[in-house]
């Protein structure tokens, strides 16, 4: 019997993704029951395929003043005044970074320079420091790799940065030991509802076991991002659909590519965006595309993709990129509300919509950010008390530290050197995904040696966190080496090598079977290489691991 199954909630969230989980905390901090329930991992889909990037937008802001649209100002506004209190209350999976401009007229470095004076004054006091103009000299001293000819400087302003798979993550955590109870891989497949058409109880079906059971609870909160449609459906047959989704695609590149600390945004694309290039855990990440797509696509980075970034990225660099230095790649479909006309995606607004349907008294929270996830959550169980009939008190997550948070430092690595003997790399690995609680996946390497060796040999992570990973409800492989250790972003090839074991040890956890390890490690194999194959890299062996 699962866990959840014998409770009755005030809250019943559906969606395991950023603002699914945030609505989880936020409800259950003001003192409602809540229960989360995600069809597949968390952060599973859009929400572990972000940019890694906590940001007003840039070129939201440029829409909003060209267009003089009032929901693009919004969205920059509550953006630059979330940012901040996502970087305090994760310090440990955030940082903040500069990004350069590079310019190659004086014209565009004025331009660009009135554009960001005015995302400075936006933010305000939040600001985390103000934009400013770099030389040539300096800007290829941060950047050398940047093409020489006819550079004039370029234009630096500050974001922020973010591990997103491990800050969902964090935010699950956090709403479980506050008291929240969380499942992943169980879909809604339908509603029963109250002799008033109200909803009173969510239908699931366990994906792995294929049971079905029920969740009550008083409230339902549908957060399921691209597939708020499905739910909406579900609760109210034949209602108008409302989601649009864009498909947007990364690829990743070792570091030397740009040997910077700073991240770079090309300020314009050919269809008219602007593309980043960041470092991020060892490696260069590009990205992103804007392709409209349906519900239900299969999402990898394909050939047309792969040209398209690299011909953006090599108009900025004195020696150009090629796909086979390509080491790993993401696609995600961003959840964009539609309201009136149709046009393209990339004229949406990326501002959020709540809607209570007056029928069912479904709440759906759709569309929106990584970056706003925390307000929307609060608007969201604003609502939810009022649904309710209970007073609407403050929301407690503004400064809520999230778990392994508490007594982080920058340096808090160097102790785990100290007391379990490990390399700098893998200490710095494990803090960055894990923070405080670091030392409880090092334990487990003390009781067992074995899992203090290398998943892969030369690379940070150790085999410890295969084992941890079942306590963070990780289930399949791709659990952990997508969302868990990140080393499938790192690199595709790498994790080929890493899944027999990793299907070993998590099976062993899992109680699997031999002949389940086998399909499972066969299975994800077979994935890897399908995305390496549409991608029109299969066969390409990549300069590096």
């Amino acid at each position: 019997m699962h866990s959840i199954e014998a409770g009755t909630f005030d809250v019943c969230v559906i969606g395991g993704g950023a603002t699914g989980t945030g609505c989880a905390l936020d409800a259950q901090l003001r003192g409602l029951k809540t229960v989360l329930v995600e069809a597949g991992d968390f952060a599973g889909a859009t929400s572990s395929k972000s940019t890694k990037i906590i940001h007003g937008g840039v070129r939201y802001l440029e829409e909003a003043v060209k267009e003089l649209d009032p929901a693009e100002y919004h969205v920059v506004n509550r953006a630059l005044h979330e940012r901040i209190l996502m970087l305090r209350n994760g310090p440990y999976l955030t940082r903040s970074l500069e990004f350069l401009i590079p310019c190659y007229h004086w014209l565009d470095a004025g331009y660009y320079d009135v554009g960001l004076k005015l995302y400075d004054l936006i933010a305000g006091e939040t600001s985390i420091f103000p934009s400013h103009f770099l030389s040539r000299q300096e800007t290829l001293r941060r950047m050398p790799t940047l093409k020489h000819e006819e550079l004039v400087g370029s234009i630096a302003y500050a974001d922020g940065q973010f591990n997103d798979a491990r800050y969902n993550i964090a935010l699950v955590k956090t709403f479980s030991e506050s008291g929240g109870e969380a499942a992943n891989y169980l879909r809604v497949s339908n509603f029963q509802k109250s002799a008033d058409g109200k909803l009173a109880a969510a239908e699931v079906e366990d994906q792995l076991s294929h049971r079905k059971f029920r969740v009550l609870a008083r409230a339902f909160v549908n957060s399921t991002g691209p597939f708020a449609d499905t739910i909406r459906d579900l609760a109210s047959p034949g209602i108008s659909h409302r989601m649009r989704l864009s498909k947007g695609s990364h690829i990743l590149l070792p570091l030397e590519v740009l040997p910077s600390e700073d991240a770079m945004l090309i300020p314009k694309t050919e269809d008219g965006r602007v593309l980043f290039a960041v470092p991020w855990m060892g490696r260069l990440l590009v990205g992103t595309t804007e392709k409209e797509v349906e519900v239900g696509e299969e999402l990898c980075v394909t050939t047309d993709e792969v040209e398209f970034i690299l011909r953006q990225l090599n108009q900025y660099l004195e020696k150009p990129v090629t796909s086979n230095q390509i080491v790993s790649g993401f696609a995600g479909a961003r959840p964009l509300v539609s309201r009136s006309g149709s046009g393209e995606t990339k004229k949406l607004s990326r501002d959020d919509e709540l809607e209570i349907e007056p029928q069912s008294g479904l709440i759906s929270i759709m569309g929106g950010k990584w970056t706003t996830h925390r307000a929307m959550a609060e608007d969201t169980i604003d609502a939810v008390q009022k649904h309710l009939g209970l007073p609407v008190t403050p929301s407690l997550t503004r400064n809520r530290p999230l778990a392994g948070s508490s007594g982080f430092t920058p340096v808090y690595w160097m102790s785990l050197v100290r007391d379990y003997g490990i390399t700098q790399e893998t200490a710095q690995h494990l803090v960055a995904r894990y923070g405080t609680v670091a030392p409880e996946v090092l334990e487990l390497a003390k009781k067992t040696p074995d899992l203090a060796k290398p998943l892969v040999g030369g690379l940070a992570p150790i085999r410890a966190e295969i084992a941890y990973s079942v306590t963070e409800m990780a289930l399949t492989i791709e659990d952990v080496l997508a969302r868990r250790i990140g080393l499938e972003f790192f690199s595709w090839r790498a994790s080929i090598e890493a899944a027999p074991l990793v299907g070993s040890i998590l099976g062993k956890e899992l109680g699997w079977s031999t002949k389940q390890i086998e399909s499972a490690t066969q299975d994800y194999v077979g994935r890897i290489g399908r995305y390496l194959k549409i991608a029109g890299l299969e066969g390409e062996p990549s300069r590096s691991l």
